[in-house]
């Protein structure tokens, strides 16, 4: 049973009314597919939820879903997340041990009308804002030891908007107002990896923080 509110407004930028009421992981995803939080879900093919070990001690926190993964329903499937899960993998995480999710559930992008593409625009903090009640219930039903965060975006989802990937990123911390000792640990999104001119260094600090990540557990 979904909880109640001012369902369909856009201009409420606001998923709680769309959260149910009860239920574990299964009843927030299929309560998630009738989000209309924020305007995002209008363009969006659907709303891409997290995926993963409910009980994992280890939870990945991207951005929003790219192209490919508006178009299959699940998160980090496109390039940057088979980028990710060679990190992982170097890193010595198995990804059968965790959850994955985005700070935001639907694809925004422009139209390009000469390549015919659809080309990734990043949310607004309103946007991130509207979407944080599902990030947020995802962290407290699966309850993780550590979050990564990937990108800044993630970051400031959880950690407020002073957070930079760049000063703030590969320690350990605890996450704010967390009760339950949870800690988070930032570091660079894997498309930030493609786009980079200095991809070999950039792919090895990521790397490097999934083993810090992997090593505080």
């Amino acid at each position: 049973m979904a909880g109640t509110g001012d369902r369909g407004t856009p201009e409420a930028y606001d998923a709680t009314p769309y959260l149910p009421s009860r239920g574990g992981l299964p009843a927030h995803r299929k309560a998630a597919a009738e989000c209309r939080g924020c305007p995002l879900h209008r363009d969006a093919t659907g709303t891409v939820f997290g995926r993963g070990d409910p009980g994992a001690r280890l939870m990945l926190v991207g951005e929003q879903p790219g192209d490919q993964e508006d178009r299959e329903g699940v998160p980090f499937v496109g390039p940057a997340g088979r980028l990710l899960h060679r990190a992982l993998a170097e890193a010595g995480i198995d990804e059968k041990d965790l959850y994955v999710t985005n700070a935001v559930k639907h694809f925004k992008f422009t139209r390009d009308e000469t390549r015919k593409r659809r080309i990734h625009k990043a949310p607004s903090p309103r946007e991130t804002l509207a979407c944080r009640p599902w990030l947020m219930a995802e962290l407290r039903l699966v309850s993780p030891e550590l979050i990564v965060v990937l990108g800044a975006t993630a970051g400031r989802a959880l950690l407020g908007p002073s957070f930079r990937v760049g000063t703030d990123r590969g320690v350990p911390r605890p996450l704010p107002d967390a009760e339950d000792g949870t800690r988070v640990l930032a570091t660079v999104h894997p498309s930030a990896v493609l786009r980079a001119q200095d991809r070999r260094e950039m792919y090895a600090g990521l790397v490097a923080d999934l083993r810090t990540a992997a090593d505080a557990l």
